[in-house]
């Protein structure tokens, strides 16, 4: 019964299936760029490593963004805040569509990235309150959805579009994806009135707490360990495995399922119990690196392990969310947007490792190994935490707070239409 309910959530949940297309747009808007490199640097005539600076400014932005946007938007209702944050992100597309010089591009990116952190981060709390306790892990995981589902397809299309069309194609039509959302998210969204007292110095206190921090650090730790090897998937693949620019292409798809794969598991297995998903999905991904590491270079190898590190690497992110917004129960929109900063920290951390073990000269194995050894540090904290109960984070989902109509919802098991 439980598969067949979260098989039906995105069917009759069309909330959360609004929260799921801005999802997928915010998705396709951070990946898509890392394939429009050369295009834009050749149209806008700066190097490859200049227009590269647009994906770490992006990435910036996100970690400052999350918490300043989530502080300063407290007493606004949830509805109102998630619709505005489609319009920086429309709006920042926009003017990323419309740029002429390497500089505006860059301030449309920064725009762009401030809806970021906020908008996953009470959305993830939004996807919570729009479902009976014990499914929220898999409410935050469909909305996770449509991020997954970006990289299977958005980015792919994004590419081409940009090839073939122009790289501000591309924009020009994250950007309608921008303004459909908004429609979505204002026709399916009950109204959601906020949930906070505007106190930003007692939301900041909460993420001072020990539980809070360990929740943010071992989010830090999970990204680590999949971007220090998914950064450099490409080189790898082309270097190591000698495979042909079609093969990367179809591993990089077949990655992306096992993202999608994992982020449904992740979010069933979470509703059960949030540190045993951790424990399951780290040991995993340690070892399927580890394999990877010495079975990289035999072609037959890799289509298998890559889509189960796809698996591991996104089954971390509904736990790793629900375990920070359970941990912070007081203040779970910032904490969870904050957590999203914490995703884009450890996808910076992890490209950094992963360079520098290039820079040592150690060899593409070695990068696959330095990810396995990231995502073992992060099994050994999860289980130190689980032995002490205050910190184990089992069975969060029905801590997270609902605003007082959706816990009426709650309790009755309703649609999200029962909520107007």
């Amino acid at each position: 019964m439980a598969s067949s309910h979260e098989g039906h959530i995105m069917k009759l949940n069309p909330g959360l299936m609004a929260l799921s297309v801005g999802a997928f747009g915010i998705g396709v808007t951070e990946f898509a760029p890392m394939g429009l490199l050369p295009v834009i640097a050749s149209d806008l005539a700066v190097s490859i490593p200049t227009a590269g600076l647009l994906i770490s400014a992006y990435a910036l932005g996100v970690v400052i963004g999350a918490p300043l946007m989530t502080l300063t938007t407290g007493r606004i209702s949830r509805r109102t805040l998630l619709i505005a944050l489609a319009g920086i992100f429309t709006l920042g597309n926009l003017l990323a569509a419309v740029s002429g010089s390497y500089g505006m591009l860059l301030v449309a990116r920064v725009i762009t990235s401030f809806n970021h952190g906020a908008f996953f981060g009470v959305g993830s709390v939004v996807a919570a309150s729009l479902v009976p306790a014990g499914r929220r892990a898999g409410a935050v995981a469909t909305m996770f959805m449509g991020l997954t589902i970006a990289n299977v397809v958005g980015v792919p299309l994004a590419t081409w579009a940009g090839a073939h069309l122009g790289w501000r194609a591309s924009f020009w039509g994250i950007s309608g994806l921008g303004v459909f959302t908004m429609i979505f998210l204002r026709l399916a969204l009950p109204l959601l009135p906020a949930t906070s007292d505007g106190d930003a110095i007692a939301e900041l206190r909460v993420l001072g707490r020990g539980r809070v921090l360990g929740a943010l650090a071992l989010t830090v730790v999970g990204s680590s360990a999949m971007f220090t090897v998914f950064t450099y998937i490409a080189p790898i693949l082309r270097g190591a495995t000698h495979a042909s620019l079609g093969f990367v292409t179809a591993m990089l798809v077949l990655y992306g399922l096992g993202l999608t794969v994992g982020n449904w598991l992740g979010g069933r297995f979470a509703d059960r119990s949030v540190d045993r998903t951790l424990t399951v999905t780290l040991a995993s991904l340690s070892v399927i690196l580890l394999l990877f590491s010495l079975m990289m270079e035999q072609t037959a190898a890799a289509p298998p392990l890559i889509f189960l590190w796809g698996i591991a690497s996104f089954a971390l992110v509904p736990p790793l969310q629900v375990r920070v917004m359970t941990a912070a129960a007081d203040a779970p929109h910032l904490a969870s947007a904050v957590n999203i900063g914490a995703f884009n920290l450890g996808n910076a951390i992890g490209a950094a490792l992963g360079g520098a073990v290039i820079a040592f000269g150690f060899g593409f194995a070695a990068i696959a190994l330095a990810g396995a050894a990231t995502a073992f540090v992060g099994l050994i904290a999860v289980l130190i935490a689980g032995r002490y109960p205050n910190d184990s984070g089992a069975q969060p989902p029905q801590t997270i707070p609902l605003s007082p109509e959706c816990s009426k919802c709650s309790r009755k098991s309703e649609t999200p239409r029962s909520l107007h």
